[in-house]
């Protein structure tokens, strides 16, 4: 497990430092200089070409592209999170600390919903195969797959302020300050994301459960006289963990797209707002440190998923998933 475990940190390192010299080279050839904008005022102010100069040369713009890569990637991996906004000029550290937060709330409440309400939904429409319960839940839950959750967010947002004159709180609070307004306001943007979350989960377990039930030892349980809850739990949704797992891993960065999506929507100060934000400013070191972040944050699921396999089904051997 150990020569598994180091090979896979030194993939998920060496992936990271591939991903941030995409990112670091995407954002060079993205149009705009942020030295203008900040003189302009955006675009209300006029300036000289001396004071133009005079702040890149401040902002460290005009060092070659090399030094200013290696410059943001020691600040990367000191835990400065690339040093200091060129825009907002707050230190990107802060900025972190102010709406990571956020997002981890908004992520952790829409996989705990998730897992709590697919899997069961799951086994019962595996359960009642192709009886009215499995085709109530394929017919509430499936489209969430299809269905883009910004649009619904959009008509949902629209449906509430005009028909019940009601609409989430503006100002963000956290859980330990109030929280009645923090339910409020994180309520809505977790439905949707678990919606669509949920749907992969539900149709990767109902799948797993209909083949599970065909196999010999299920037949064998039966035989024996074991309740059929018994089986379900201990013996058919235990082998059809890993698929799970499997699914939550694959979905996770499709889960926390939507929710920078939702986000920016709903008014939420999480990385999404501050992604999306920093993009309009032209602040490409707040960009590039932000998305290799939320990359980080891909790549450490995966891992987990592929270490979580081992502890669901002992039948697999990290030495043979290693090569060795």
């Amino acid at each position: 497990m150990n020569n598994y475990l180091l090979r896979r940190v030194a993939i998920l390192l060496f992936t990271m430092f591939l991903a941030s010299i995409v990112v670091f080279g995407i954002m060079q050839l993205l149009p705009g200089d942020i030295a203008a904008l900040i003189l302009s005022g955006g675009g209300e102010v006029a300036y000289s070409v001396e004071a133009w100069e005079a702040l890149r040369e401040e902002l460290g713009l005009n060092d070659p592209l090399m030094l200013q890569y290696g410059r943001w990637l020691w600040s990367m991996v000191s835990g400065d999170f690339g040093g200091q906004s060129l825009f907002y000029g707050q230190p990107i550290q802060d900025l972190v600390a102010r709406q990571l937060p956020v997002t981890l709330f908004l992520t952790l409440y829409t996989v705990a919903l998730s897992l709590i309400v697919s899997v069961p939904l799951g086994v019962l429409a595996a359960l009642k195969w192709n009886r009215w319960q499995d085709y109530l839940v394929r017919f509430v839950v499936f489209p969430g797959q299809a269905l883009p959750n910004f649009w619904i967010a959009l008509l949902l947002l629209l449906g509430l302020m005009f028909i019940f004159r009601w609409s989430p709180p503006i100002v963000y609070t956290h859980l330990w300050e109030n929280p009645w307004n923090h339910f409020q306001m994180l309520i809505l943007p977790v439905l949707l994301l678990a919606w669509g979350y949920s749907s992969h989960i539900v149709r990767v377990t109902r799948a797993s459960i209909l083949d599970t039930m065909q196999e010999d030892y299920i037949r064998t349980a039966r035989a024996k006289g074991l309740p059929e809850s018994q089986i379900t739990i201990k013996h058919a949704l235990r082998t059809a963990l890993a698929p799970i797992v499997t699914v939550l891993g694959l979905q996770f960065g499709v889960l926390l797209g939507g929710t920078l999506i939702l986000e920016y929507i709903f008014g939420l100060p999480g990385l999404g707002r501050g992604l999306i934000q920093a993009a309009l400013a032209r602040d490409y070191i707040v960009v590039q440190s932000f998305v290799t972040l939320l990359v980080f944050a891909i790549l450490s699921v995966n891992l987990i998923v592929d270490l979580i396999y081992r502890v669901v089904d002992p039948r697999i051997s990290f030495a043979r998933q290693s090569g060795g």
